[in-house]
């Protein structure tokens, strides 16, 4: 037998072999080359395998992220699962022999052909089958989970059958995903991504949709904190970025310092250098900074965290007893800052300070040579090795940022690199920042979102940043967003309303985005806003605990939704991708349903390592992975959350709860003293009651209008009488207690209404 007689009987045989595999057995045969397809391009792991039914006929409820999610499923589960798909996919002959293969269910457009795969869903329920569908009916565009349709629930009616919640996670960022806003067309941005497969423990066929919905965020939220050293190291990804920035500009600020990418790096290595040599010991973990947002205030925490070091920054707008009880509560040694800063705050620092300003001078010519190399020649694999950049994990530490103190003495909230990675990567997703931004930091490094958003997310998403120290300076704000072109606005909405009456239309003409948080946006707000400066605010929501972000409606111009709304006006977004929400009741932690006012929960990567020194309060506030927020809240059908309030910002009078948000909001148009007025004109807090528990005070600022009419005007909203504050409660005052955040001192407040009311009973 000559050698094209042996290759066409291996042809022959090999033809005959692969005919009768696919004759008895095509399922494993078709799945073999697709198995060992995607065990080359990605990692799998499987979770709460054991979850899953060995004979019961269910449906499999899943998010939706990649256009090949039914292929990875099929890969990544043992028991065949059947999809109901759209068969406009699958006109291809080839197609429509790999769906026939997995008995796949096709479904048009059309009544008809509904019904009938609904029908031959709910018979493969009947028959043991797994019956998978993907209930938000369309691919996610910003990879958080959309609105569940309730067509599964048609399959499960009259059968015996149950729900089989799974997520998986790991495809964003992948051709088959929207990530970017494209769908194939670009580079997926890693190799053999890491999928996790997270599958929930069978659920009753009757449960409400929103509680099904409810248990695929929360899986997802597992999923992502199980995946979370996915998420990159961010002293490792600014290194990259910032090179890549080169020339372009990357930092400026109001006191005029200006530097580029690879400056910023140069700046950064050489005060490292200095600070390992001239200041700090190698085992001092806390490192204080007292600093504004500014070109300084990025050079310094960037050198801190590429050094290894946890940051510190320190509330400056607060007491010296304040700032040393936050000092003593982690440890801090040394505190950096200048003399000029250091001088006009006038605090008093039980720890050895640095000045920057006289670091300056212990810069030598062999720290800016290497300093130069560092930034400009050394690879940045090695670079890694060389700063020991390698070794830092996704849990180790990365800040401690101080919790405002509205309500008491500061916590020090630990911060992981994955905590303030994840949120990077939730905003990339949500606003969709790139390098033709330019984004105004005005919130301090100390507060949680100016140090995750305008410090981390900007450095390390390609935008320029352009920094001023105090919010409030609408003059200053108005000038830096004209000479820079800011796009980006990240603020409050008591700064919003300084900037309608101090900026000119003209300083904002490049603004395309607003995003506010911290207090809830007035309604009659947003349109203002919107009117003066052709850009409309959106909400978002978050907590120090959190990182802080936990969710966001989409800002207009940034919104790639097609199928289902991404921005729901009055709420606060839909949790950011990895985060999960729900609603339960304060006393009894039983889950609520749609549209019920309740304690919100949160989980997910994002939530905080635990309180500096304090395992009492850790325990108090997260349970078994749930964050308890403190505020009362609501999930509407879509998903989004909205704020009802803070459950310390409500009184219980005569047995009721009432919310202190809620009277505000009526008396805040009643104390308007015009359609310009957009000053915070008063507060609602309370003091304690011998005969109702406790008692509303209003405190206000000088108006000319009557109280007796103001207490009518409320009636008049429909509040009930009480919620109405008497008479001798509106007290007048010289000034609204602030925190330098921009949010109530509600702390202040409320000893403030007690000092004066004790003062009139004297």
């Amino acid at each position: 037998m000559d050698g094209w007689q042996i290759f066409f009987t291996i042809v022959f045989v090999g033809f005959v072999i692969l005919g009768l595999m696919l004759a008895f057995a095509p399922r494993f045969t078709i799945r073999l080359p697709f198995t060992l397809l995607l065990a080359v391009l990605y990692r799998k792991q499987v979770v709460g395998i054991e979850n899953m039914p060995k004979e019961q006929g269910c449906v499999v409820v899943s998010n939706h992220v990649s256009w090949i999610d039914g292929v990875l499923l099929l890969w990544m589960l043992p028991r065949n699962v059947r999809f109901v798909v759209d068969g406009g996919n699958f006109t291809n002959p080839i197609f429509k022999f790999l769906a026939s293969s997995f008995d796949t269910i096709l479904m048009a457009a059309n009544p008809k052909s509904i019904g009938r795969a609904l029908k031959t869903g709910r018979q493969g329920v009947q028959d043991g089958d797994l019956i998978g569908i993907f209930p938000e009916g369309t691919l996610t565009r910003t990879g958080q989970l959309q609105t569940f349709k309730a067509g599964y629930q048609k399959i499960l009616k009259g059968t015996d059958g149950c729900i089989l919640p799974v997520y998986m996670e790991g495809m964003w960022g992948s051709i088959f995903s929207h990530s970017g806003g494209k769908l194939f067309f670009k580079w997926p941005d890693k190799f053999r991504r890491r999928l996790t497969l997270h599958i929930g423990k069978p659920i009753a066929a009757d449960t409400p949709l929103a509680h099904v919905r409810s248990k695929v965020l929360a899986l997802g939220a597992e999923a992502t904190i199980h995946n979370r050293r996915e998420f990159p190291i961010l002293a490792k990804k600014i290194i990259r970025v910032w090179r890549k920035r080169w020339k372009a500009l990357q930092v400026a600020d109001s006191l005029g310092q200006e530097a580029s990418g690879r400056g910023m790096l140069t700046k950064v290595f050489a005060l490292r250098r200095v600070l390992r040599r001239e200041v700090f010991s190698d085992d001092e973990q806390f490192v204080g900074v007292l600093l504004p947002p500014s070109v300084g205030g990025v050079a310094v925490n960037v050198a801190l965290a590429i050094d290894r070091r946890v940051t510190a920054n320190l509330n400056y707008t607060v007491s010296s007893d304040v700032i040393n009880h936050c000092i003593k509560e982690v440890g801090v040694k040394h505190v950096l800052s200048t003399e000029k800063f250091i001088s006009k705050t006038g605090l008093e620092v039980d720890a050895e300070m640095v000045m920057l300003d006289s670091l300056r001078d212990k810069v030598t010519v062999l720290d800016k040579a290497i300093a130069f190399i560092q930034a400009y020649l050394i690879p940045a694999i090695l670079l890694d090795l060389l700063l020991g950049l390698n070794k830092i994990e996704a849990d180790d530490l990365l800040t401690v940022i101080f919790t405002s103190g509205s309500t008491g003495m500061p916590k020090g909230v630990l911060l992981s690199n994955a905590n303030i990675s994840h949120n990077v990567d939730a905003i990339d997703r949500a606003v969709r920042l790139n390098s033709k931004d330019t984004v105004l930091g005005i919130l301090p490094f100390f507060h949680s979102f100016g140090y995750s958003v305008t410090l981390w997310a900007v450095q390390t998403l390609g935008p320029c940043g352009v920094y001023h120290f105090n919010p409030l300076d609408a003059k200053q704000v108005g000038k830096l967003s004209e000479k820079y072109g800011v796009t980006v606005l990240l603020g409050t909405p008591t700064f919003l309303r300084g900037y309608l009456r101090r900026v000119k239309p003209e300083q904002f003409s490049k603004l395309d985005v607003a995003v506010v948080g911290a207090e809830k946006m007035p309604a009659d707000l947003f349109a203002q806003f919107e009117d003066k400066f052709g850009v409309r605010p959106v909400e978002g929501y978050g907590a120090t605990e959190l990182s802080p972000l936990v969710s966001v409606n989409i800002p207009p111009s940034r919104s790639p939704a097609k199928f289902q709304p991404d921005r729901i006006e009055g709420s606060v977004g839909r949790p950011l991708p990895g985060v999960s929400a729900r609603i339960v009741t304060p006393e009894t932690d039983d889950e609520l349903d749609t549209n019920e006012d309740g304690m919100l929960l949160i989980s997910g990567p994002n939530v905080m390592q635990g309180y500096a020194n304090r395992e009492d309060l850790t325990r108090d506030s997260i349970h078994e992975g749930w964050y308890i927020t403190g505020d009362i809240a609501h999930i509407d059908q879509e998903g989004f959350i909205h704020i009802t309030g803070r459950l310390s910002r409500f009184s219980k009078i005569g047995g009721e709860m009432v919310p202190h948000v809620r009277v505000e909001e009526e008396l805040g148009q009643a104390l308007r003293e015009g359609e310009d007025d957009e000053q915070v004109r008063l507060c609602v807090t309370a003091v304690p009651d011998a005969k109702k528990g406790e008692r509303l005070i209003v405190l206000h600022l000088k108006t000319e209008k009557d109280i007796t009419e103001i207490r009518k005007v409320l009636s008049g909203a429909g509040l009930p009488n009480l919620f109405i504050p008497s008479q001798d409660s509106f007290l007048e005052i010289d000034e609204i207690p602030m925190l330098g955040t921009g949010k109530l001192d509600l702390k202040g407040a409320k000893q403030m209404a007690a000092d004066m009311v004790a003062a009139g009973k004297e």
